[in-house]
């Protein structure tokens, strides 16, 4: 048989495209937070539960075009496919694939999804839009045979607007999820947590006015409170906005968007009264809510300050990462890692290293913790590549666009350990911008790293935040804690500093001399001096110890650690608790008290 026949190649007419042809029809249209959808309020359809699920390791999806295939079944055929209609295999929804079946641990690529649902097409003045809430890393989505875009990013919801492909009845939407690890995304293909792929958060179907509110933004203000409202559509009108118990309004909208300040004196959110006032906002036939605390976060020299008392940050990292479930978060699972950061003494938590579930922020409003959250831009970003910039920002938006009026959130992160290059600083800048102009109500931060060779903050970066973050592991990568106490007596910076990492590992149960690495005793001592030394710091406001649980990354490959990054105060059962958490606690009760 000569090269190159149909008939080698299975009769399948794209066998011999290269990935980047078969894929060139399905780059565009790119779903991006300029589609998005401000949730509050709406009734949803949700279509979580069972979907059925194939793996497509050969990425034949889009080559043979499954989308396309009709439903006869398998048993009428009368030449094969390699797809049908996969009820034979299922996955949950939310759910990461890779926690599902021992053999899809660590598998790495493309899946497909799909399920069918029963809906009514809207009439003229509604749209139907699909939200889903997280699929990592990219996702194609399908309703009924027809490509609708293409998402990229782990961590942010995206919405498709799948009106005029509704049809009456029946419907089948099937959604290519694509876990491949690239060096041109964000995150890059090497980072130091474990990459589950899935549809790991709801997926959700909503019905709105043609002309609906798609962003609202409401915080205080120097003399009252802002409220902001952008449409999906360039209308002019009126919007009313109503406080309960404070105050009612209007906004006048000029081609799509308003903004007002109202006068009032809302009470203050802040960790120990958690305040919060349900909104509502109205345009047209569109109605929107939201629950809202009230709070001011500034810097001002090298001191935070909220609702204008000084603030210290007793903090600890926390991944969205589960040893039987993977990324996959619930209500249950989010109080819980709250309650421990409670018992820690702690009043903040670091959501690394990319956008967690939306709950976080709702749940940490309700309770009464602050939080630092962030986007993957982690270690080597393509920093010279300009779509890997577009896809950062794009991320960025959609964070701060989702949980924009969540009080408990105060600061933006903007990257993670990134070396001080001349393409990083562009990029990063470019980031900064980005999260000021999105939200001037908030501070920005970058996880910074420092100079070993002169033991000093000097990331060209740190001139361009509020807060300058700084990993740093004295006591675990680095012997003793002499070059912590150099760094900070060479360094004056203008503006406050947190630790935003340090740590060490420990097996749970593993005891021994404080001296020994990988026993609790040692993770204790360090935390315990990690957390003296910086607290004797005057430009030090704050630590995140790293972290809160042990979690699974296939990077650490130790007899001890076996696939786990140990430096969780809490074991990967999050139940154990290790020494360091007691010493944390302990640490946190007699430094970094809150002032007056």
């Amino acid at each position: 048989m000569s090269e190159g026949t149909n008939a080698e190649a299975g009769e399948d007419p794209y066998w011999h495209l290269h990935d980047e042809d078969f894929e060139a029809p399905f780059m565009t249209p790119r779903l991006t937070a300029e589609g998005s959808v401000f949730m509050g309020g709406r009734n949803v359809v949700s279509l979580n539960g069972d979907w059925r699920f194939a793996i497509d390791p050969m990425r034949e999806g889009l080559r043979q075009r499954w989308f396309e295939h009709d439903d006869q079944p398998i048993d009428d055929w009368i030449v094969p496919r390699d797809y049908d209609e996969g009820g034979w295999q299922t996955t949950s929804v939310p759910g990461c694939w890779s926690t599902e079946r021992e053999e899809w641990l660590r598998y790495e690529g493309a899946a497909w999804y799909s399920r069918e649902f029963e809906a009514e097409t809207p009439t003229g003045d509604h749209r139907v839009v699909l939200r889903i809430g997280a699929a990592n890393e990219r996702a194609r989505v399908f309703l009924n045979g027809v490509f609708c875009g293409l998402h990229l990013g782990g961590s942010t919801p995206f919405f498709v607007d799948v009106t005029q492909h509704l049809q009456q009845g029946k419907n089948l939407v099937m959604i290519e999820v694509d876990s491949t690890r690239r060096a041109d995304a964000v995150p890059m293909h090497h980072t130091d947590w474990f990459n589950h792929g899935g549809l790991y958060r709801d997926v959700e179907l909503v019905t709105v006015p043609t002309v609906h509110i798609s962003h609202l933004f409401v915080r205080l203000v120097e003399n009252g409170v802002a409220v902001d409202v952008a449409l999906s559509s360039g209308e002019d009108g009126t919007a009313a906005v109503d406080i309960a118990g404070l105050i009612q309004g209007r906004i006048d909208v000029r081609a799509g968007a308003g903004a007002a300040t109202l006068d009032c004196a809302p009470e203050l959110w802040s960790p120990d009264t958690p305040r919060l006032y349900d909104v509502t906002v109205s345009f047209g036939a569109d109605l929107v809510a939201d629950r809202v605390g009230f709070r001011s976060i500034e810097r001002r020299g090298q001191e935070l300050y909220l609702n204008g008392r000084p603030l210290r940050l007793r903090g600890i990292g926390v991944h969205e990462e589960d040893r039987d479930v993977g990324k996959y978060s619930n209500e249950a699972d989010i109080r819980r890692r709250f309650a421990h950061l409670k018992d820690l003494s702690a009043n903040i938590a670091r959501a690394a290293h990319y956008p967690h579930h939306e709950l976080v922020a709702r749940i940490a409003d309700e309770m009464g913790i602050l939080l630092w959250e962030e986007i993957p831009v982690y270690w080597a970003i393509a920093f010279d590549n300009p779509p890997t910039f577009e896809n950062a920002r794009n991320q960025l938006v959609e964070l701060i666009r989702r949980d924009a009026n969540r009080a408990s959130v105060i600061l933006w992160g903007v990257g993670n350990e990134n070396a001080d290059t001349d393409a990083r600083l562009k990029f990063m800048r470019g980031l900064v911008e980005t999260a000021r102009a999105e939200d001037p109500s908030r501070l920005v931060t970058a996880a910074c790293l420092i100079n070993r060779e002169t033991f000093l903050i000097e990331d060209r970066l740190a001139d361009h935040l509020d807060v300058i973050g700084l990993n740093q592991y004295f006591g675990w990568y680095e012997p003793g804690f002499e070059g912590l106490e150099r760094l900070f007596e060479n360094s004056d910076p203008d503006r406050p500093v947190v630790i935003s990492e340090t740590g060490a590992d420990a097996v749970a149960g593993m005891h021994g001399p404080d001296s020994q690495l990988f026993t609790e005793e040692y993770q204790a001592k360090v935390l315990t001096r990690q957390v003296e030394i910086a607290a004797q710091t005057e430009y030090v406001v704050g630590t995140f110890i790293w972290l809160l649980y042990d979690f699974r990354t296939d990077r650490r490959q130790t007899r001890h650690q076996r696939g786990w990054n140990l430096k969780g105060v809490i074991a990967a059962d999050k139940i154990t608790r290790k020494l360091g958490f007691a010493a944390l606690a302990q640490a946190y009760q007699r430094h970094f008290r809150d002032l007056d």
